[in-house]
This record gives structure tokens, sequence and C-alpha cells, in this order.
């Protein structure tokens, strides 16, 4: 590869995590061509995908966009493989750990970068998988913000109905005396 083409793939890297500036970092070595072309297929069917870059080309792109890769260090050594994500930040760490599940030894997690957080380490894979979305998190925020509310409006019915019956009961009272 001349120096050109790596400096363009770099460009197109930084572009990559531009939009999709989550990843996670894996060991695809030792898998087979049968299950390299089955996690593939698990990956695309949820409209993900899985792409092989040398480490110095990616701590470039990083570097590029800003990203400090010290803390990645540890998971950008040997060949790797990336899953750039949007959003949906925890979807490959599920798919991997249900992989993983069906008896399959390969790919091993070596980390993630999500959030401008660092996650090294194949133990961070039950942390990885258990984050949660921001869609998940906004409709947990908006839930716990109605709730007082409601609590409010119900109290001021339900108080609302109890002071009209007294002050009824008053009124019947002062008529008949």
């Amino acid at each position: 590869m001349t120096k050109e083409e790596k400096n363009a793939l770099v460009d197109e890297l930084a572009a990559v995590l531009e939009h999709t500036p989550n990843f996670y970092v894996l060991d695809m070595g030792g898998m087979d061509s049968a299950q390299t072309s089955a996690f593939r297929r698990k990956l695309y069917e949820n409209r993900l995908s899985v792409r092989m870059v040398k480490n110095t080309l990616m701590e470039k792109a990083l570097a590029k966009r800003g990203v400090d890769t010290e803390s990645l260090k540890g998971a950008l050594k040997q060949p790797s493989s990336f899953i750039f994500v949007g959003e949906n930040a925890n979807q490959p760490a599920k798919l991997l750990k249900d992989h993983l599940k069906g008896g399959a030894e390969l790919p091993k997690l070596k980390g993630a970068f999500i959030e401008h957080s660092a996650f090294v380490g194949e133990d961070q894979l039950d942390t990885l998988a258990s984050l949660k979305s921001k869609q998940e998190l906004l409709g947990e925020l908006i839930g716990r913000l109605q709730s007082p509310m409601s609590n409010l409006v119900g109290a001021l019915q339900s108080g609302g109905g109890t002071l009209h019956g007294l002050l009824k009961a008053l009124e019947a009272r002062e008529k008949a005396a």
C-alpha cells in the first residue's frame, strides 16, 4: 500500500468516525472462513459490518478526529477488526455476547470506544451489553420528569373532589341551621 493510499484510507476512516464515532475492536484471528461468514452475516442482518484496519492507520484517523488514543493502547495491538456503530452502541455487544453463547470462542472483544469512553478487555462485554441507548435514556428521563407532575395532578383532582364535598356539606349544614 502506497503512502497516498494510506493517507486516503486515514481520511476515509476519519470521515466514518465523524458520522459513527462509536466503535468496537475485535480479534477475529483464528476464525475460519465459515465462522467469519456466519459472524459477518449476523452483523449484516442487524445493519452492522466489520472492517479490518491496521491499528496504526486507525490511530492516525482517531488522532485526526481529536480522540486521545492512549486509553485504547491495550486494544490496538495485534490484527484488529472494527465495528463502527451509530447511536445504538450496545447492539454489537449484545450480538457478540449472543454469538459467543452459542459455543463459539471467537471473535474476542479487545475493546470499544463509546461516547468518548474507552472500554478495554474482554471482561467489558457485559458492561457494554448493558449500556442503554440514547432513546432508552431519554425515555427514562421523560418518564421520571412526568411522574411528579402526574402525581400532583392526581392529588389535586382527588383533593378537589374532597374539598367540593366538604363545601357542599358545610353549605347544607348552614341551610339546615
